[in-house]
């Protein structure tokens, strides 16, 4: 729920519920849960856009180093806080622009209409607004999961459980609830996030996953590639 004005480290990890419950029983002891964690954990909601050459996800999987994505993102199913965001990555730093949206502003775009971002002052706006209309970026797929987030002052460290990833493969409206989605991981998996600024602390280097279990995993892309499957069988 934050905006990164900065570029910042991002490493992930792919491990599973028992390594996920050790690391946070050593992590209590000196980080804190974000406050927006009612009971430990939040819901993610969120709706990716590519384009017609599918520019994203190609980039992501062929490793192309200067990429960005687009997406619109809610929690806990609620529209008093609708974010759209520009996710930038520059090697292994990333960085993210973002602007907020009304509901009405929202179904204004998910109905193609996009004009009005041009006059915003974000440049996230501004520049989400001229993809869609030159390279025609468009709704490609609706990610969901649930977060537990820990924060931790010195120097700016955040560490994320994601779990539960899955895919709501025929729908991209964010606000209808009804639609099924489909688990893109085994349910015993989930993907550990550390993000920081400046430089990563001790303690947190001495509980981190073995290096093994750091990989460069993209929840865009696994529920992407889910969807086509889909499109392939049906």
């Amino acid at each position: 729920m934050q905006n990164d004005t900065h570029f910042r480290h991002e490493n992930k990890y792919l491990i599973n519920r028992r390594d996920m419950d050790c690391c946070i029983r050593r992590i209590r002891e000196f980080a804190r849960m974000d406050s927006h964690a009612h009971e430990g954990v939040y819901f993610i909601r969120s709706l990716y856009f590519d384009d017609d050459s599918k520019t994203a996800f190609n980039d992501k999987e062929s490793g192309v180093s200067s990429r960005c994505k687009y997406r619109i993102r809610i929690y806990d199913m609620n529209d008093s806080y609708i974010c759209l965001e520009k996710k930038i990555k520059e090697g292994s730093y990333v960085r993210k622009e973002s602007a907020v949206l009304t509901r009405n502003e929202y179904d204004m775009i998910l109905n193609g209409r996009m004009d009005f971002l041009l006059k915003r002052d974000e440049k996230a706006a501004n520049d989400f607004a001229i993809e869609c209309l030159v390279n025609r970026l468009r709704p490609e797929v609706i990610v969901d999961y649930e977060r537990v987030p820990f924060v931790y002052n010195h120097g700016t460290v955040r560490i994320t459980f994601d779990m539960n990833i899955r895919a709501v493969i025929d729908d991209t409206d964010i606000f209808r609830g009804s639609s099924p989605a489909y688990e893109v991981l085994g349910q015993d998996q989930l993907i550990m996030e550390v993000k920081y600024t400046e430089f990563l602390p001790d303690i947190f280097r001495a509980i981190l996953p073995c290096e093994g279990c750091r990989q460069a995993v993209s929840k865009y892309v696994m529920c992407d590639e889910l969807k086509m499957k889909f499109k392939e069988v049906y």
